[in-house]
């Protein structure tokens, strides 16, 4: 039997406590996010070595060039989205190892989550797995082009920086829905897109850091 998620030592609850009340301290106020936060053990989605780490508000690699957002980021990231409504459907555009899908399965009805890099897409399907997410489904695929097939979505969240909102992204998006993405290249910020009946009305928020997005498969 697989207990990494009960936690001993620096993966305990009073660990994650300690991260949530950090989170708070921060500004983010979406109780119903930091409650979610705190369900889901992140050192699960990181190397044994880096469990250490895990609570800290730091991104830490996780392999192939990517990395595991910071808590801040996740948590902000999501208390956008969800904007104090529930969620309904929602898509995660680069899933990395799960922990931001795991953590939008806890406030979304059903998350659909795309990974362009196999061997990461293998290791989110065994962490929800783990965690017994049954409403968070994976799709190995090429994030930029969304999923259309299963559009449209009232919440689009992107763990990836591009130079422009892909258009596919777009026109997935719901009427009334939200997309979050970092926006730029070397100079990069956090952007809300809201849809309404007139068209599409962008916000930049504040400065952050994500690695680029790729188009393809690898």
């Amino acid at each position: 039997m697989n207990t990494r998620h009960h936690g001993i030592g620096m993966t305990s609850a009073r660990t994650r406590n300690r991260m949530i009340e950090r989170l708070r301290a921060e500004g983010v106020q979406d109780e119903v996010v930091l409650a979610a936060m705190n369900s889901v053990p992140r050192h699960i989605f990181v190397d044994e070595a880096l469990s250490s780490r895990a609570y800290e508000d730091v991104a830490l690699p996780i392999g192939h060039g990517q990395t595991i957002s910071q808590p801040y980021i996740v948590a902000r990231m999501i208390e956008i989205l969800r904007a104090g409504r529930p969620l309904d459907r929602v898509l995660e555009v680069g899933t990395g190892r799960g922990y931001q899908a795991a953590v939008l399965g806890h406030v979304a009805r059903e998350v659909y989550s795309v990974e362009r890099i196999r061997p990461l897409h293998e290791q989110a399907v065994l962490c929800i797995r783990e965690l017994g997410l049954r409403n968070v489904s994976l799709r190995y695929a090429d994030g930029g082009l969304g999923l259309p097939d299963l559009a449209p979505f009232d919440g689009i969240i992107m763990a990836a920086a591009a130079t422009h909102i892909p258009r596919p992204l777009l026109e997935q998006l719901a009427e009334g829905g939200r997309l979050v993405m970092p926006l730029g290249s070397q100079e990069q910020v956090l952007c809300l897109i809201e849809r309404d009946e007139q068209g599409f009305r962008q916000t930049a928020l504040e400065p952050v850091k994500f690695v680029p997005l790729l188009a393809g498969k690898s």
